[in-house]
């Protein structure tokens, strides 16, 4: 079997498709704010209780797995986190963290190949 096919453990696939759910998810509505000129950041935090809520509880989410992230990678001595991490802002946390544990995922299946 090519080393290719062996890094994609079935936990690695699922994360992988998570994050293309997370970036489709997410951007169909960012670029519909975006083309009805939306106050995002506005709405995100302006717009009554409960989605104050969500923006609160969903920014704490991402520096949590931005911290979880940094030590896994440091740990498990990845490479490109900084990517992972550029992501969270830049694209969504629901692309950003399950591309990272999909690359995690591959990471341990390569590590734990090598150990055999």
């Amino acid at each position: 079997m090519s080393r290719l096919r062996r890094d994609w453990s079935a936990p690695a696939v699922l994360y992988l498709v998570l994050a293309v759910v997370g970036l489709v998810g997410t951007w169909t509505f960012n670029i519909t704010a975006i083309v009805e000129k939306r106050d995002f950041l506005g709405e995100w935090f302006g717009s009554g209780p409960s989605v104050n809520s969500l923006g609160v509880d969903l920014a704490i989410v991402a520096v949590a797995a931005i911290v979880l992230m940094v030590a896994e990678a440091r740990r498990l001595r990845m490479r490109g986190i900084v990517l992972y991490v550029v992501l969270v802002p830049l694209v969504a946390l629901a692309f950003a963290f399950p591309l990272f544990l999909c690359a995690r995922e591959r990471h341990l299946t390569r590590q734990r190949s090598v150990e055999r």
